[in-house]
């Protein structure tokens, strides 16, 4: 009796994997119109990207490009129990002349993550359910997604382990390249007292897509808004 029944066990397992993988966010691309506002106004191409790669491996990808700005980021992550558990980040930007670089490698065996960044690496001790901070905006839609209001999340970033939270905000009709969406805003709270200002705009029926992000800090702005989606 005792095979059988293990049989069985590992078979509701497995089920219970497959589906939480299965009730994850879908692959797709999107294009956004990207909007800097920092001394001049600079308007490029965004791209996002999330796909399936290898086994029960992901990748998030945003890429911005100008002939005078860039900006590369990507994190690779395993999802379990609808949570996203990063495995890498990596980061490149170049503004004005000013160019940076990191790299996040994460050691979940030893709950530690690694930054290479450039003359100054660092080594850190992580919580669980730690994220980069490119991996939070599909946690936040997968969040959303299950229904929750508000959103509290460990990010490791710059040597230090910091607290980022959001909270739903209010539902809205808003007009996009795509159509007219009743959108989910969401608001980061946890920097409200430094000045900033971070909004998003989700849309349940295209499965919490981002569509729409705002944030401004210390007289400049970034603004993100969806051109396709495919």
């Amino acid at each position: 009796m005792s095979i059988p029944m293990l049989s069985l066990l590992s078979a509701k397992a497995n089920a219970t994997q497959t589906q939480t993988q299965n009730t994850f966010l879908k692959p797709y691309s999107a294009v956004y119109s990207t909007i800097w506002k920092k001394g001049i106004s600079l308007k490029v191409e965004g791209k996002q990207t999330l796909s399936k790669k290898s086994g029960d491996l992901w990748q998030f990808v945003f890429t911005a490009d100008s002939m005078i700005a860039s900006l590369n980021e990507s994190s690779t992550f395993h999802v379990r129990n609808h949570q996203i558990i990063p495995t890498s980040y990596h980061y490149k930007s170049s503004a004005l002349g000013k160019k940076r670089s990191a790299t996040l490698t994460f050691d979940w065996d030893n709950n530690l993550v690694r930054n290479d960044i450039k003359d100054k690496p660092w080594n850190l001790t992580i919580p669980l359910k730690t994220l980069d901070k490119l991996s939070v905006q599909l946690q936040v839609r997968q969040d959303l997604k299950l229904g929750k209001n508000e959103f509290d999340y460990q990010i490791a970033d710059g040597g230090y382990i910091k607290n980022w939270r959001f909270k739903r905000d209010k539902t809205e009709d808003i007009n996009t390249k795509l159509g007219r969406f009743s959108a989910i805003k969401i608001i980061r709270t946890d920097n409200l007292e430094k000045g900033k200002k971070t909004s998003f705009w989700f849309v349940p029926t295209l499965d919490y897509l981002l569509v729409k992000l705002e944030h401004q800090e210390d007289g400049e702005s970034y603004q993100l808004d969806i051109e396709s989606v495919k």
